[in-house]
C-alpha cells in the first residue's frame, strides 16, 4: 500500500473545507470549483495534489471561508468594503482557526478524508446549513478568543479608510494590491449615490467631478456598462428609485407582493454590481 507523505504546512490540511462549501460560494472560485468531488481522485493524482498545494488554491480557500465567516461578525456591508487593516477583515481571514473549528463541528479532517472509501463522492451541502454552521463557529470563537471588545471598538471608531465617502490613496493602494494591478483607475462607483437608499449606507462612491474629471467620466461609463447587463425589470426598478418612488410604490408598480421583495432584489443588484466592479478593478 502506497504511503501519502504530507508536509505539515501543506495546503492539503485545508482540503476538508472544500467539501463543506456550498455551491453558491464555491462557484465563485475557479480552482475550487474544478476540484473533483471525490477526494480519492485528488489523492491518487499528482496533478491534483499539485493544484491543491498551489498559491491559487490557498488564496481561493481563504477568500471562500472568509465569505462565510464575515457576515456573522455583525458588520454592515460585505468584507470587500473594508480595508485589509480592519481587525474584522483580519479575523475573517484567520483560516487556521476556521479549519480547526469546522473540524470540531463536523469531525472532518484530512486523515478522515484520506480514509474514506476511494470512490465516495461529496454532494454540495445546502447554503443554509453552512451559514448556520459558521454562525455557531464565529460566535463561539468571538467568545473564546475574547474578540468582542475589539469588535466593539472597531464599530465605535471604524478605520477612516472603511466606508469612506471620498477617494483615498491608502484604500486605492490596498485595492491595487488585493486585485494584483497597477492600474490608476482602481475605484468603486456609487449605486447608492445614483439611486439612494438609507438602508445601505455609503458602500459605493463616485469621485467628485470637480476634482477628478477624468475619473468621473470613467465612472459614468462604468455604471452605464453595468446597467446594460441588467434585465429590463431591474433597470426599471432602479429608474423608479432614482425618480423618488418609495419601496412600497416600486413593489406595486413592478408586481412584487411586498416592499421586502424589492429590497431583496436591490440587495442582489448591489452584490452583482460589486462583483462586476471587482472584475473591472483587476484589469490594468
Amino acid at each position: 500500500m502506497a504511503v501519502l507523505r504530507i508536509p505539515a504546512d501543506s495546503n492539503l490540511r485545508y482540503l476538508p473545507l472544500v467539501y463543506i462549501l456550498p455551491w453558491e460560494v464555491i462557484s465563485k472560485y475557479p480552482v475550487l470549483a474544478r476540484l473533483p468531488r471525490i477526494p480519492g481522485d485528488i489523492f491518487s493524482s499528482g496533478e491534483q495534489l499539485e493544484i491543491v498545494d498551489g498559491d491559487e488554491f490557498y488564496k481561493e480557500i481563504m477568500d471562500a471561508v472568509s465569505d462565510l465567516a464575515f457576515p456573522h461578525f455583525g458588520f454592515r456591508g460585505w468584507k470587500e468594503h473594508y480595508s485589509g487593516f480592519c481587525p474584522v477583515w483580519i479575523f475573517s481571514y484567520s483560516l487556521p482557526i476556521w479549519a480547526q473549528e469546522v473540524e470540531k463541528e463536523t469531525g472532518m479532517n484530512l486523515q478522515r478524508l484520506i480514509q474514506l472509501p476511494r470512490n465516495l463522492p461529496f454532494a454540495y451541502p445546502p447554503k443554509e446549513e453552512v451559514d448556520a454552521l459558521f454562525e455557531r463557529i464565529v460566535k463561539r470563537v468571538i467568545t473564546e478568543q475574547n474578540w468582542q471588545p475589539v469588535l466593539d471598538v472597531v464599530k465605535e471608531m471604524p478605520c477612516h479608510e472603511d466606508f469612506e465617502p471620498v477617494r483615498s490613496n491608502v484604500r486605492t493602494d490596498f485595492l491595487r494590491e488585493w486585485y494584483h494591478t497597477r492600474s490608476k483607475k482602481v475605484q468603486q462607483v456609487s449605486l447608492e449615490q445614483a439611486y439612494g437608499d438609507e438602508n445601505f449606507g455609503p458602500m459605493f462612491f463616485i469621485p467628485d467631478a470637480s476634482t477628478h474629471v477624468e475619473e468621473h467620466v470613467i465612472s459614468k461609463v462604468f455604471l452605464e456598462s453595468f446597467l446594460k447587463m441588467l434585465t429590463e425589470q431591474d433597470r426599471r426598478l432602479l429608474d423608479l428609485r432614482q425618480r423618488g418612488y418609495t419601496w412600497a410604490e416600486i413593489a406595486q408598480q413592478l408586481g412584487y407582493a411586498s416592499h421586502s421583495g424589492v429590497l431583496k432584489r436591490i440587495d442582489s443588484i448591489m452584490k452583482r454590481y460589486y462583483e462586476y466592479g471587482g472584475v473591472r478593478a483587476a484589469q490594468p
